[in-house]
């Protein structure tokens, strides 16, 4: 059977991927993993960057004696997958990415970080603040966010370029929902006439929360892509 990573967006969790992976279980062999700082996971680095969680991954399949997997990552995910591809070409597979952002500057970081703030989040989003402390602590949830920010800092200044997504062979799908307000259609499209394999798909009426993509919308993709 083949074997799928799963991997998880920022400031999120294996446990987002439960349903999917209960639902894909006839199918495929999935591997749901938290990169460290989350889901309860104490972080094996001082800082969120990209690089560190591919190693992380690499990390984990080497522990299980994975040489070589299919990735479907969501979101941040989908980035560390492809930095993988890019970097690990022997040890990665097909990758399936959902709503990954792809296009990094200072002024792109910049948007997203005055979302990343806890004070404010815990004061006007109260349910969030209390689904991101279910999901990663009761105090840790304030330090994944800032750590979050601080990745996007890097990210600003250390991100996948033109020339990184031309010399990405591996096969892609590259998935945005057409109500996701983080990801353009424009950046993703332009990654994927950049890469030699890649197909860019789009989903009507889906938002960028994994949690609002259907999930029999999902699951059919996983399997007619991956088996």
């Amino acid at each position: 059977m083949q074997q799928v990573l799963l991997l998880h967006g920022a400031l999120g969790s294996k446990d987002q991927f439960a349903g999917l992976e209960q639902a894909l279980e006839p199918v495929l062999k999935t591997h749901a993993i938290n990169f460290t700082g989350h889901g309860r996971v104490p972080s094996r680095h001082h800082a969120f960057t990209i690089q560190n969680f591919a190693h992380e991954v690499l990390d984990w399949m080497n522990s299980k004696q994975l040489m070589r997997a299919d990735i479907f990552g969501y979101s941040m995910g989908g980035y560390v997958a492809l930095w993988l591809a890019r970097f690990y070409p022997g040890r990665v597979g097909k990758i399936f990415t959902l709503g990954t952002k792809l296009k990094w500057n200072r002024e792109e970081a910049d948007k997203e970080i005055r979302y990343l703030q806890p004070d404010m989040v815990a004061e006007k989003i109260p349910a969030f603040a209390s689904a991101l402390a279910q999901r990663h602590g009761e105090h840790e949830w304030r330090s994944v966010m800032h750590k979050t920010a601080l990745m996007l800092h890097d990210l600003a200044l250390h991100h996948l370029t033109d020339d990184d997504f031309e010399r990405i062979a591996t096969t892609v799908r590259m998935a945005r929902g057409s109500r996701d307000t983080m990801v353009t259609a424009d950046e993703v499209q332009h990654a994927v006439s950049l890469m030699p394999d890649a197909v860019y798909v789009e989903y009507e009426n889906v938002e960028h929360p994994i949690e609002k993509v259907p999930l029999d919308l999902l699951v059919s993709e996983m399997v007619d892509f991956f088996s």
